[in-house]
């Protein structure tokens, strides 16, 4: 486990979170946890393209929440007593993606603290090449009795 990651993750555990959510349907699948990032891919195919078959900024939008989201997961102490809920999220789509390919989202952090953690995510085409950069503002927040 790294200095950032309170819990302990695997991409099988990861992966396994996805059944039965909007990630299996846009096949969003987690490949990487490193130190301070955790990466995922998502294929550009007919779930997640709009009608001029480029990828859809919405999807690139739920790539983006999701990487976020699970990044600020592993990042709280007592997953009994709290979790992590989204505040804000925006991005910038700076090159289009054709169908038929698939991107990969890196998620870093930009400042975690004990209650609003702020990650920076970026999504890029197989060519490595910038697709779209967003960034994420996440509470930490106690369950409700």
């Amino acid at each position: 486990m790294s200095y950032l990651w309170k819990q302990p993750a695997t991409l099988e555990g990861l992966n396994a979170m996805n059944q039965d959510t909007l990630n299996a349907a846009l096949d969003i699948r987690f490949t990487e946890i490193g130190e301070d990032y955790i990466q995922a891919t998502m294929p550009v195919s007919a779930r997640t393209v709009q009608p001029f078959r480029i990828l859809h900024g919405g999807a690139s939008v739920a790539l983006a929440e999701t990487l976020g989201s699970v990044a600020s997961t592993l990042c709280i102490e007592d997953l009994a007593t709290h979790t992590a809920v989204g505040l804000e999220i925006n991005a910038n789509h700076l090159k289009s993606v054709r169908e038929g390919g698939k991107v990969t989202g890196t998620c870093t952090p930009i400042r975690v603290g004990r209650q609003v953690h702020v990650w920076q995510i970026e999504i890029r085409d197989e060519k490595g090449d910038l697709s779209c950069i967003s960034r994420l503002t996440v509470t930490i927040v106690p369950h409700r009795r």
